[in-house]
């Protein structure tokens, strides 16, 4: 009878860790079900350009190959020289024989560059930009730099400006360390390639954006001509299909840019932005399932769904949110006492339509160097000093963070009040 008594109990034991299990397998499926849209790709995400919001993400510090998505970055470092003074857009590079092997091998994306021709830095950025053009891409950056190392420095420089400091660069294109021939990188792996994740990507397209507002100038063109030679000319046809009256452009967006790219290791990649209702959005998508049309047709339906769910809204002063976070107790030297909280600025938000502020349930959390000892927030303020941020909980987003100031002084309090 103990016999069977343990075994009984033993069966009991497996049928409940059997059951919690898959309870916890449906919890983790209902929490990525809860997103407004489920991006068939390795890693994605997405954000509000101006504001930084995060309206997406899946894998998202995660790093991978990221194929011709590098060329964001390298046009970030030739934009910076533009600016200095060191190139021009009107200046000529002329084409070696190495860079004319790399522009003319039909294995990689290209626009003919022949040898001892010469092409300007515009020429080569656009066919960079709009055909992934990968021998346009060495030349630009040897021109520039003098070697494949040397821009490099220059792309983790301009990297880290942006907020990345992790990224692994090396080379200009995005293709494995041994396809750039003579000028590789000596004693790194031959199939070395560039990775970042997509959260890397997305801050690189948000600062090339807005410090070089002229790229998007360029990724917009639907068409180019490139004369390869005097007597031949190539018309270049935009590779981004999410362009606005391209086959799958988004509706009620104005889609205007950015990069694709496709290695074996890296799959298909790309970023996407463009303008709904006053808001520009980037979306980065890292190893797509599918073709092109796939993937193209992903970007799509995310960006429709995004605008049919959500609405930019404005919150202008913290007295449109609940009563209750409006203000919070702080720990004084005489009593406790309440501080009134005030938006260090306003703040456009996504929120889902038919939500109100009451619906995000948000709550004050106090700066980590503002609290006490009982986690309160902690007397000396001064008026206008952040103290903290305020959470909203977005239905089918990750949770935004607003940060607050106290909208007056209160004095220091004494040890015995502690």
């Amino acid at each position: 009878m103990k016999k069977i008594g343990h075994k009984l109990i033993h069966f009991l034991l497996l049928f409940l860790a059997l059951n919690l299990s898959l309870a916890g397998l449906a919890g983790h499926a209902k929490a990525s079900d809860d997103a407004f849209y489920n991006m068939k790709a390795r890693a994605a995400y997405a954000i509000d350009a101006q504001t930084g919001q995060v309206l997406y993400q899946k894998n998202a510090n995660k790093t991978y190959p990221i194929a011709s998505l590098t060329k964001i970055l390298t046009l970030a470092v030739i934009e910076q020289d533009i600016r200095d003074h060191k190139l021009s857009w009107n200046q000529k590079i002329k084409i070696t024989p190495e860079v004319a092997k790399v522009a003319n091998d039909w294995h990689f994306s290209n626009v003919q560059l022949n040898a001892g021709e010469q092409y300007s830095v515009r020429q080569l950025v656009e066919s960079m930009m709009l055909v992934s053009a990968d021998g346009s891409t060495e030349a630009l950056a040897l021109a520039d730099a003098g070697s494949t190392a040397a821009f490099n420095r220059k792309m983790q420089a301009v990297a880290k400006e942006a907020g990345v400091t992790d990224a692994k660069i090396y080379n200009m294109i995005g293709l494995p360390n041994s396809s750039l021939g003579k000028h590789r990188l000596k004693n790194i792996d031959k199939d070395a390639e560039n990775e970042m994740s997509a959260k890397d990507l997305a801050l690189i397209s948000r600062y090339v954006i807005n410090k070089y507002p002229e790229t998007l100038k360029i990724t917009k063109k639907k068409f180019a001509n490139f004369d390869v030679t005097a007597g031949q000319q190539y018309q270049m046809v935009n590779i981004n299909a999410l362009l606005p009256q391209n086959g799958y452009a988004p509706q009620n967006w104005d889609i205007d840019g950015l990069k694709t790219g496709n290695t074996d290791a890296a799959g298909k990649c790309i970023v996407t932005t463009g303008t709904y209702a006053g808001r520009r959005v980037i979306l980065v998508a890292l190893h797509t399932k599918g073709d092109w049309n796939n993937q193209s047709k992903m970007q799509k339906e995310f960006y429709e769904a995004l605008a049919a769910n959500y609405q930019p809204v404005e919150l202008k002063k913290i007295t449109e949110l609940p009563k209750q976070v409006q203000q919070t107790r702080v720990v004084h030297a005489k009593k406790k006492r309440n501080v009134r909280l005030q938006l260090a600025k306003p703040q456009w938000v996504w929120l889902k339509k038919g939500d109100d502020w009451k619906a995000t349930k948000p709550r004050f959390i106090p700066a980590a160097d503002r609290q006490s000892v009982t986690g309160k927030l902690e007397a000396p303020l001064k008026k206008g000093q952040h103290v903290g941020e305020i959470e909203l909980q977005l239905s089918g987003m990750p949770s935004l963070k607003l940060p607050v100031n106290s909208s007056q002084t209160i004095a220091v309090r004494s040890f015995w009040d502690r």
